[in-house]
């Protein structure tokens, strides 16, 4: 199952890799156009989303819309060592420090941390996704975990490429409930 995983991960991150800057930029724009009109985004307060790291979609131009619309934002600090994550406030780009892998989290002493039911729509990254709304994540598991506790409405944001018919899935993934590409909005709810 790991194994298959990886293979997974590596086929889907040089899909990705093969897209162009402009294919990638439009792309990126069409999915947040069409997030913003939908009720998850619209009815949600608190906002907990990924900072993005190239080929992912981008959600620099989805923090800076919602800082716009008032809403708050929060975004993942992960804790290796109990393999857990929590979600705090981000009010700025300038709040961020550069941890492991080029990852951006928040730096503490200028964040505050949000519990998960605080959290109106948490928007859930990965690598590849079912039509089915299940997720193939980078390997962490923190995603995983977190999902286990969180009430509120998820939703994926993806490029229609990363849309597979099946994944290798285990007992304890949770699928999302919408998934957002640059072609359609698939909603498991319906």
């Amino acid at each position: 199952m790991k194994n298959e995983k990886q293979i997974s991960r590596k086929q889907m991150i040089e899909k990705l890799a093969s897209i162009t800057k402009p294919h990638y930029e439009h792309r990126s724009y069409r999915i947040a156009q069409s997030l913003y009109g939908d009720p998850f985004w619209k009815e949600a307060s608190i906002v907990g989303i990924t900072l993005s790291n190239h080929p992912e979609v981008d959600t620099y131009q989805i923090i800076r819309k919602a800082w716009e619309e008032g809403k708050q934002v929060v975004i993942p600090k992960c804790l290796p060592k109990s393999r857990e994550m929590v979600f705090r406030t981000l009010n700025q780009f300038d709040q961020l420090e550069s941890v492991y892998s080029g990852l951006f989290e928040p730096i503490e002493a200028v964040t505050k941390e949000v519990t998960a039911d605080e959290i109106d729509l948490l928007i859930v990254p990965g690598l590849a996704f079912t039509e089915a709304g299940y997720r193939l994540g980078f390997g962490g598991g923190y995603y995983d975990r977190y999902l286990t506790r969180y009430k509120g409405h998820t939703l994926t944001l993806a490029f229609q490429t990363q849309i597979v018919s099946e994944l290798p899935l285990e007992g304890h993934d949770i699928p999302v409930q919408k998934i957002i590409t640059d072609e359609k909005v698939l909603n498991m709810n319906e």
